[in-house]
């Protein structure tokens, strides 16, 4: 009997109370579960106390979530974050090597929100730290004052790209998607391609080119109530149909 592929993701490092706690949000270890019919595990943000290469060897795929908390700057050469920031050192430390160690090793790849900003520093991108503050750019920041439903309700529509991994997962050229952050892509990291952009030209997603698997990063957040949207479906299928050939071909 063919086990479930194991996808690893990796944790916010979040003090509570007087302890530091490794999390997870509920939302993305359903949407491994149940979306991508897979074990989800939480990876601790050991930063380098964790062995990266004992993990890929383990793992079948990665899903990098969305926090409340930002890259520091100093990842990508940008200016000092506005005061009352939240930031995660050790987040920092594990996801930002571990990506491209991971799909050079071919695992499966699927990067939300902050996670996709991750994957841009890793590969040597930088961040708009203030989307809202700079001339040309809508505001995609959530009203937090209103109920969790009506902040990732649809937000805008983002243009996917021709010939693209998401338009090909989509089946269509355009999608609603919802909108919940401060920051964005200012330069795209050296082997990324654009998989879609909101309608100021902002980078809503994209591959890494030439990866030797499923490796994709989207700026809103698929996760949230994904049974009920059918791109949600699609895309978190087929990155539980990519962890399971990479299970398959590590027996």
């Amino acid at each position: 009997m063919s086990r479930l592929p194991l996808i690893g993701i990796p944790a916010d490092r979040r003090l509570c109370g007087k302890h530091y706690f490794h999390m997870v949000g509920e939302k993305y270890i359903e949407a491994v579960a149940i979306g991508a019919n897979a074990l989800p595990v939480l990876v601790p943000a050991l930063g380098p106390e964790l062995d990266l290469t004992s993990l890929l060897d383990v793992c079948d795929g990665l899903l990098l979530t969305g926090s409340a908390s930002n890259i520091e700057p100093l990842h990508y050469g940008g200016p000092a974050s506005a005061p009352g920031t939240l930031h995660d050192p050790n987040r920092d430390a594990t996801t930002i090597p571990l990506i491209p160690q991971a799909i050079g090793a071919g695992v499966p790849v699927l990067a939300i929100c902050r996670g996709f900003q991750e994957m841009n520093v890793a590969y040597g991108g930088t961040l708009i730290q203030r989307l809202h503050e700079v001339e040309g750019y809508a505001d995609h920041r959530e009203d937090e004052s209103t109920p969790l439903e009506v902040q990732y309700g649809p937000a805008h529509e983002v243009l996917l790209e021709p010939g693209g991994t998401l338009r090909d997962i989509a089946g269509r050229d355009r999608l609603q998607v919802n909108s919940l952050h401060w920051q964005g892509v200012e330069t795209l990291g050296r082997d990324l391609a654009v998989e879609a952009r909101a309608p100021d030209g902002l980078i809503e997603a994209f591959r890494v080119a030439n990866a030797p698997s499923f490796a994709l990063g989207l700026q809103w957040h698929p996760e949230w109530q994904f049974e009920r949207n059918p791109f949600s479906r699609v895309l978190f299928a087929a990155f539980g149909e990519a962890s399971r050939r990479r299970a398959a071909s590590s027996r």
